[in-house]
């Protein structure tokens, strides 16, 4: 905190960059030799210099993120410049493109610090990773309870404390935190943490948001006794932790035997004026007179803690005063709008000021919030889900040894050698470093089983190898197969759905069946034993030798089914051996069910691919399934009212025998008949505490009209589910009979960021299933040249929709984006 070197460090920084060469000009940088860059620095001087190699764009970005800094770490007194490295000076610094992965940090000649280059990664971080260092003795950094508590105690009656936790460094509030420091560390010692667990230590529940606590601690003279605390409710940015530190230094009454809140006053409270008026915040006046000064001054105390940080509070002494005021009135409000007149309130209770106060700070925010543009998204907003997870799991050790890293020196010889799996990701992004979690325990699961090579790109280190693979989104994974175009994976970012797509590939699809034996193994499941638990229907093509068109259509099906369901095809001579027994009319598709061991023919005359297609996703649908956070979407997209039953645990068989017999009657083609299991999936409570306002008893029935006007019926819970009784009441439900219980509002649910809908990636990998109308075909165009280069340079399928599209590389995305669990196209479910 107070520290003599506070101002040496202030002024004594030169900040030192290598990097390779940006070719477009940068305006606010200026441009200098080695020799001239180091002959210009001098104690006392601050510089951040940026070392270039010419001939290579690679870090344009972070050229463009300095830019940005350049203007506020000129305001802190640092200079910003960018040194050209030349054939004709040598520098320890302009060494090989391959070593420029760190950042360096210096005080006039003297080497301070040095950061990973990846840690630079936004406007936000560069200024705070610079003021952080050269703050190194106003702002402390502590990860146990007990190093809070030794500050706590050293500084008790010499000086308050400023404790922040903040979700990582580099992100924008530990930014405003470093900023506050810069102006406030010889005042108050700063403290700062990233560790949730001491921040639970002190009561604190939300740990998804960053915090500022003051403690105030200078007028504690008691050892034994806890500094008091003052929690800051806004979001932390400079303005408001200004704000919000003026009003712990506002004027306090003298006979104040701990720190000061409030101030006596014998004034026209529409007159007076304090420092919370100035910074937008409201007073509040507590009416006294002499009878009972004593205990209204001890109320006022009380208030005023209770709402520092929030308003003002000030003792109103009525006998003083020539402004009348009301004779029951007891309190005054104020808000600090100017030309507001006061309120004169009548509250018994500190709870009721309390909340007088905060209710209009509400309204004062909702109002704000209203005057924003909605249209545009705020690129600050994080997603909680994903950076919760990825910060509760930075500690976890991740055996990246399971997996090849690759570099623009090695990633065509290794893709070329060996069929590879390629994971392209961006170390800064924090949906990236949560997938690279599944992703490695992929590696763990296959380790030692696969012929496929397991590798990662990080696109922060190597945009150009990125841009060359086609890669516009992260993150993404590819599969390389020796005189194959690359196959982007098309699922969803988790280990067991990467897991299938990789097992499904290791076979040709479709599969060639040369024998009728052959045939009866592959139905029976037992040819490929090993992929049932990834495919639980396996497809077998049967057509007559002569059927050239037929069987093309099927294998281009079957191609773009790949890594979904295994598919094979049979055309031998003997076909009819197996078209009889199974009944099937040339060509046709046998669907053999291995979970219920069941053989199902289906006729294809004259059906394209895309109908082949849609006909295989069709029949991969479960009649009557369990929906999950995974399989909703895959259903939603039949565009059909869902017949769902809500049950508390697996359903009674007698249940699911009456609605199967209604599904195999044809009474249920206009519904999606489903069952969800809260115990499987929680969430399932809060839909029906939506549909119902509380609880109802389980099991229950209900009908969903998700896509046409959004009516919700329920099944009566006095009558028995039975095929009679179900058959009623879907009459009924048809002519109109029955009364609805709720309609869902026709609202738009839309996930915080554009870049982040999950939903959609959902989508994308439902289309890749069941209820695709347009196939595509799953293998990206062959860029390589020769054959050889396996250079992605253009898609035959399209990529997931708009799934985490990082424009131009934006780093400012740390952190951001989580969902909720279940959605329709327009309504809430």
């Amino acid at each position: 905190m107070m520290s003599f070197s506070f101002n040496i460090f202030r002024v004594g920084i030169s900040f030192v960059m290598m990097c390779v060469f940006y070719k477009s000009a940068v305006d606010s940088l200026s441009e200098l030799s080695p020799q001239k860059y180091f002959s210009t620095l001098q104690p006392g001087k601050a510089s951040l210099a940026y070392f270039c190699q010419a001939d290579s764009p690679r870090t344009s970005v972070f050229l463009e993120e300095l830019n940005e800094a350049v203007k506020p770490l000129q305001d802190y007194g640092i200079s910003v410049a960018k040194v050209n490295c030349v054939k004709e000076e040598t520098s320890r610094y302009c060494g090989k493109e391959k070593d420029l992965v760190r950042a360096y940090l210096f005080r006039g000649n003297i080497l301070l610090r040095e950061f990973p280059t990846d840690t630079l990664f936004d406007v936000n971080a560069i200024v705070a990773h610079v003021l952080f260092a050269l703050l190194f003795n106003e702002v402390k950094y502590i990860t146990t309870l007990e190093d809070l508590q030794n500050i706590e105690n050293a500084l008790k009656g010499k000086a308050n404390i400023a404790f922040s936790y903040v979700r990582a460094i580099g992100t924008p509030e530990h930014r405003a935190v470093m900023e506050a420091a810069f102006v406030y560390g010889t005042t108050y010692q700063f403290v700062l943490t990233t560790e949730t667990a001491l921040l639970e230590s002190i009561g604190t529940e939300d740990i998804e948001n960053a915090h500022l606590y003051f403690f105030h601690c200078k007028q504690v003279l008691d050892l034994t006794e806890q500094c008091r605390r003052t929690l800051m409710e806004p979001p932390l940015t400079t303005l408001n932790i200004h704000r919000f530190i003026k009003t712990m230094e506002a004027p306090l009454l003298t006979f104040c035997s701990f720190f000061k809140m409030k101030t006596e006053v014998a004034e026209d409270p529409q007159q007076v004026s304090t420092v919370h008026l100035q910074l937008g915040l409201p007073l509040v006046f507590i009416v006294s007179q002499q009878a009972t000064y004593e205990a209204d001054r001890r109320t006022a105390e009380w208030v005023a803690w209770r709402l520092l940080g929030k308003a003002g509070v000030l003792l109103l002494l009525r006998d003083s005063l020539e402004v009348d005021i009301p004779l029951h009135a007891n309190v005054v409000f104020r808000r600090a709008e100017e030309g507001v007149p006061v309120e004169f309130l009548v509250l018994h209770d500190i709870d009721l000021i309390i909340s007088r106060v905060e209710s209009n700070m509400h309204i004062e925010e909702i109002q704000e919030d209203g005057d924003e543009d909605m249209g545009s998204p705020d690129m600050d907003i994080q997603d909680d889900e994903v950076a919760e997870t990825v910060y509760r799991d930075r500690k976890r050790r991740l055996p990246l040894e399971l997996t090849v890293e690759l570099t623009e020196e090695t990633f065509n010889a290794t893709v070329v050698a060996s069929d590879s799996i390629v994971l392209f990701y961006a170390g800064w992004q924090a949906v990236s470093m949560a997938f690279l979690q599944s992703y490695i325990d992929l590696a763990i699961k296959l380790k030692g089983t696969s012929s496929m090579l397991l590798t990662r790109v990080n696109c922060a280190d190597w945009p150009d190898l990125c841009t060359k693979q086609n890669v516009t989104e992260f993150p993404v994974v590819k599969m390389y197969k020796e005189g194959k175009s690359p196959v982007s994976y098309p699922g969803m970012l988790g280990t067991e759905d990467l897991l299938k797509f990789i097992q499904l590939n290791r076979i040709s699809c479709p599969v060639n069946i040369t024998s009728v034996q052959e045939a009866e193994e592959y139905l029976s499941g037992e040819l490929y034993k090993d992929l049932i638990s990834y495919s639980s229907v396996s497809v077998l093509g049967l057509f007559s030798p002569n059927m050239t068109t037929a069987k093309e259509d099927f294998t281009e099906a079957g191609n773009y089914l790949k890594g979904c369901v295994i598919t094979g095809i049979y055309s031998e001579d003997d076909v009819l051996i197996l078209s009889h027994k199974y009944a099937a009319t040339l060509p046709a598709l046998l669907l053999a069910r291995h979970k219920e061991g069941e053989i199902e023919s289906i006729p294809l005359a004259n059906s394209p691919a895309q109908d082949i297609v849609q006909i295989i996703t069709d029949a991969l649908l479960e009649t009557f399934p369990e929906i999950t956070v995974e399989n909703l979407p895959i259903y939603l997209r039949l565009q059909k009212p869902l017949f769902i039953l809500f049950s508390d645990g697996s359903i009674n068989p007698q249940y699911k025998k009456a609605i199967l017999t209604l599904v195999n009657e044809k009474h249920l083609d206009s519904l999606t008949p489903c069952w969800l299991n809260l115990k499987n999936t929680p969430v399932g409570r809060g839909i029906l505490e939506a549909y119902f306002d509380a609880l109802p008893p389980l099991p229950l029935l209900v009908m969903v009209n998700l896509h046409s006007g959004g009516q919700v019926f329920a099944f009566p819970s006095d009558q028995a589910i039975t095929e009679q009784n179900l058959l009623l009441w879907l009459k009924k439900l048809e002519a109109g009979l029955e009364s609805h219980i709720t309609i869902l509002p026709a609202q738009e649910w839309k996930p915080p960021l554009p870049a982040y809908d999950f939903l959609s990636m959902m989508d994308a990998a439902a289309s890749h299933h069941p209820t695709r109308k347009d196939p595509e075909c799953a293998k990206e165009t062959d860029a390589q040249e020769n054959d050889k280069k396996h250079e992605d340079k253009s898609a035959f399928r399209k990529e997931p929709i708009e799934t985490l599209r990082i424009k131009h590389w934006n780093r400012s995305n740390l952190f951001k984006e989580g969902e909720k669990s279940f959605k329709h196209d327009n309504k809430e479910l």
